[in-house]
């Protein structure tokens, strides 16, 4: 609302006037009846009033209308703004944190949230702020009538709105709980279909069906149980309005009968009371409807708008690329409630060299590159890029200046091209084929039926993996950057390909400083220099050929694959 002043201040005016219009609707009958009753049929001011009633219809239509424009479009933009701050919020937190999320909860959450927040506004727009504007109304004619009416009338709302809002907090922690099952719901029915070869090849349909049912049924219960505790307080509230309704009307009739109001104002005090009523129900709906909107976006805080585990500091200044020159600093890092993976690491890899970084599963070599592109932040200890602390920096600028070959490889949801493309937005159509020819993507991608324009399916399914690792190559190729990481680039690929694509990494390499993992010693057989990671301590560090030659851990490794090279 602060982005738009302009906007919900004429809105809110909007919304004011026609309330009190529809109030002086109320006012003008009262006059018009007044009038006849005089039995003097000969006069003319029945004209005048009626022309007012009917000039405040008019009006009241046209404040009504107005604010619905109006409203359509704040509340759309605003919406759109929501999702936006979401998103930005979201992509910022670690790769830590959307390991323990399920993606499809996460997404249910962001439009869930940005679902109820313009329900929210569109109930205090329209629901909640002209039964306010009513009462306030009824209040200021009824005391040209009967103050006492009036006070009556503010004593007696006081009591149920004190009521209700008592009502709407017990009611809060059961819209959390209703607002937590279906994001959960939610995750876990997209995280069963992205898997859905798992589900099939395990002939485990059957099995999600009523793992899936299990967890319906409990969503369906804290709903039912939010529901019928909201039905509670609207029983509760219309006993009280009825009993409100009635007294108001017995005191009308009992002063028109003692001759102290006139026919007008019984008609008045009628049409006011049972606007309240109807306003008051609606009223109360909405507060429990706003309440339920409020549990929707308390659970979405809690969740996703948490602090992120890796924020740039206040006032960061961007990173500005260099030669390419890595150091470690007694470097020490763990996962949270897990042994550490790196304890006080030294190490120095100069601009321009290729160090390949090989050891046993779990000994860290993955978290080695994430530190390096700040995908997580160091325990302790500093990691610099050309000198500069990465911590010091904005993470998008450093990450700009960093080329990535994941082993993981997922595409987007986009043609080729599209995909080709995100390691440089700027490039030509020309450019991206001349990457897509040095990855040996090319071939492949002209024999598909749509070729570069093809869509490649969810996390890039309609492709195989040596054909999704080619374009992840071919993007790091493309974006051209003075440092990159490689976290087994070859994996997914055979020999005769690796060998290919090897002589493509070679013509990408030269020039930067290359950080690679590798399982397949053969990938970085020809690197510069080598260290052996276990357990997290850097226990080898030469040149390949002096490695081996020294019958280390490295030459064991390479042993090993050598014979199942030659069984092969």
């Amino acid at each position: 609302m602060r982005q738009r002043p302009a906007a919900f201040g004429v809105l809110l005016t909007l919304i004011v006037a026609a309330a009190s219009c529809s109030v002086g609707v109320q006012y003008g009958m009262k006059l018009i009846v007044d009038t006849m009753a005089d039995n003097d049929r000969s006069s003319r001011a029945i004209w005048k009033w009626l022309g007012l009633f009917i000039v405040l219809i008019a009006a009241e239509s046209a404040f009504w209308r107005l604010s619905g424009w109006l409203g359509c479009v704040t509340v759309v933009k605003s919406g759109v703004d929501v999702r936006l701050d979401l998103f930005r919020h979201l992509s910022g937190h670690s790769l830590d944190y959307f390991s323990r999320h399920l993606a499809g909860s996460l997404g249910n959450r962001v439009t869930a949230t940005a679902g109820a927040t313009g329900a929210i506004f569109g109930t205090f727009i329209w629901k909640i702020l002209p039964p306010c504007v009513d009462f306030i109304g009824a209040v200021v004619v009824l005391c040209t009538i009967d103050v006492r009416m009036a006070l009556a009338l503010i004593g007696f709302v006081a009591v149920v709105a004190t009521f209700m809002f008592a009502f709407g907090r017990r009611a809060r922690p059961l819209q959390q709980v209703f607002a937590a099952r279906a994001s959960q719901v939610g995750g876990e029915v997209v995280d069963v279909v992205s898997n859905i070869f798992t589900v099939m090849a395990f002939s485990a349909r059957e099995r999600e069906y009523q793992r899936l049912r299990a967890a319906f049924g409990l969503e369906a219960q804290a709903q039912r149980r939010s529901w019928l505790f909201l039905e509670k307080a609207r029983a509760c509230h219309d006993l009280c309005l009825w009993l409100m309704a009635g007294a108001m009307l017995i005191w009308a009739v009992e002063a028109w009968r003692a001759g102290l109001s006139e026919a007008g104002d019984v008609v008045l005090i009628s049409a006011l009371t049972f606007r309240i009523l109807h306003g008051s129900r609606e009223l109360a709906l909405s507060l429990v409807d706003a309440s339920q909107h409020f549990g929707v976006i308390t659970e979405m805080l809690r969740v996703v708008a948490v602090p992120h585990e890796v924020a740039d500091r206040p006032g960061a200044a961007p990173f500005e690329p260099g030669a390419g020159a890595i150091a470690f600093h007694d470097v020490c890092f763990a996962y949270e409630e897990r042994r550490p993976v790196f304890e006080h690491l030294d190490l120095l890899i100069p601009a321009g060299q290729r160090l390949g970084v090989v050891g046993p599963s779990g000994a860290g070599k993955s978290t080695f590159v994430r530190l390096i592109g700040r995908v997580m932040d160091a325990t302790r200890g500093s990691i610099t890029v050309d000198g500069v602390d990465v911590s010091h920096v904005q993470q998008d600028s450093l990450r700009n200046a960093i080329g990535v070959v994941p082993q993981d490889i997922t595409l987007l949801h986009r043609s080729i091209l599209e995909n080709l493309r995100y390691g440089n937005p700027a490039a030509s159509d020309a450019q991206v084929h001349a990457a897509a020819r040095e990855a040996l993507c090319h071939d492949f991608i002209m024999a598909l039926p749509e070729g570069y324009d093809t869509v490649v399916g969810e996390r890039g399914a309609r492709l195989s993996g040596g054909q999704r690792q080619r374009i992840s190559i071919a993007r790091a190729m493309l974006k051209n950057a003075p440092v990159l990481l490689l976290d087994e680039a070859t994996s997914a690929l055979d020999s005769r390909s690796e060998a290919e694509i090897q002589a493509a990494l070679d013509r990408l390499m030269r020039g930067r400083t290359v950080v690679a993992v590798a399982h397949r010693l053969s990938t970085v057989a020809a690197f510069d220099r080598i260290v052996v990671l276990v357990d997290g301590r850097i226990v080898e560090d030469g040149a390949p050929g002096v490695l081996i030659a020294r019958g280390g851990v490295y030459a064991d490794l390479w042993r090993m694959q050598a014979q199942g090279q030659e069984t092969a």
